[in-house]
């Protein structure tokens, strides 16, 4: 792209716009939420300055990873109705913008984790090596792309456990696999939405890539595999991550209406049924961290 194509504005209300656009604002606060939930669940006191570090640097990561991901994908995006407004495509801002914003976001992301512990740092690094440099350059090659997604997907929610441990154990490895399985339903669900835009550019995201009764199945049995490992914390068997039986019976309730959605997704095979799951899947992880942390604070109290 040629950077005197782009449309120049230097306005901060137009570049703080383009920043949250780049970034993608509102993807980014939803994993520092999820960073910060894991947070507290490991702790028995929180630390503001910690909270404060764990969200400014969790913003930076994955602000990077999609600034990344948009400068790699810059012409696949043109190509889609979902992404042609994206600031680069759109000529908002210039590749060469958006690498700078990349790599600075990038630099104090890892500066301001270090400063938690290196562990934090690590493992942020990690996630935006894999999406930058694996996930995103896979997604035109193969549907196994959400697979390696699903990696520094479900990292967010161990950070927050990590960060105020600075270790890794089977508590922030059980928070990781619950986010690593629910992203299987969300995104094949939002790969059903949107399944012809993504031909549009090349992209299968469906594990069959099409719309069929094996990928709908597979939707349903990954959906069993999220309720499963999410009330898996009341067995005792996850160290200091616990979940009381009152929690653990909202968890399946939560996740039965998942799998509702799933099979319903399974027995209609519509676009209708994909954007219900879609919605309820967001819905659904958020509800499970909010009552993983009420459960905290019911222990606290």
């Amino acid at each position: 792209m040629n950077s005197s194509s782009v449309k120049l504005n230097y306005s901060p209300q137009f570049f703080l716009k383009s920043f949250l656009d780049l970034t993608k604002a509102r993807l980014a606060i939803s994993v520092v939420f999820s960073s910060i939930v894991g947070y507290l669940l490991a702790v028995d006191s929180f630390d503001f300055y910690t909270l404060t570090l764990l969200s400014i640097g969790g913003y930076c990561m994955v602000g990077a990873s999609n600034s990344f991901n948009q400068i790699i994908e810059r012409d696949i995006d043109a190509l889609m109705d979902r992404t042609k407004n994206r600031p680069i495509p759109s000529n908002k801002i210039s590749v060469n913008t958006a690498f700078y914003i990349s790599v600075i976001l990038t630099l104090v992301g890892i500066v301001v984790l270090y400063k938690i512990n290196p562990r934090t740092a690590l493992f942020g690094a990690i996630s935006i090596f894999i999406y930058t440099c694996l996930y995103t350059p896979l997604k035109p090659l193969t549907p196994l792309s959400v697979f390696v997604g699903a990696f520094p997907g479900a990292i967010p929610f161990m950070l927050g456990w990590v960060a105020a441990s600075n270790s890794f154990g089977i508590e922030p490895g059980t928070l990781f696999m619950i986010q690593f399985f629910w992203q299987f339903p969300h995104f094949w669900a939002l790969g059903w939405m949107l399944h012809e835009d993504y031909q549009k550019a090349g992209i299968n995201m469906l594990p069959t890539r099409k719309r069929d009764k094996s990928t709908a199945l597979q939707i349903v049995l990954y959906s069993l595999w999220t309720i499963i490992i999410s009330i898996f914390p009341v067995t005792g068997l996850t160290g200091d991550l616990r979940l009381s039986v009152t929690s653990a019976i909202i968890v399946v309730i939560l996740g039965v209406v998942m799998l509702y959605y799933s099979i319903n997704l399974y027995n209609k095979m519509d676009i209708s049924a994909a954007k219900k799951l879609f919605t309820v899947s967001v819905i659904y992880l958020t509800l499970l961290q909010l009552t993983y942390l009420i459960d905290k604070i019911y222990l606290w109290i």
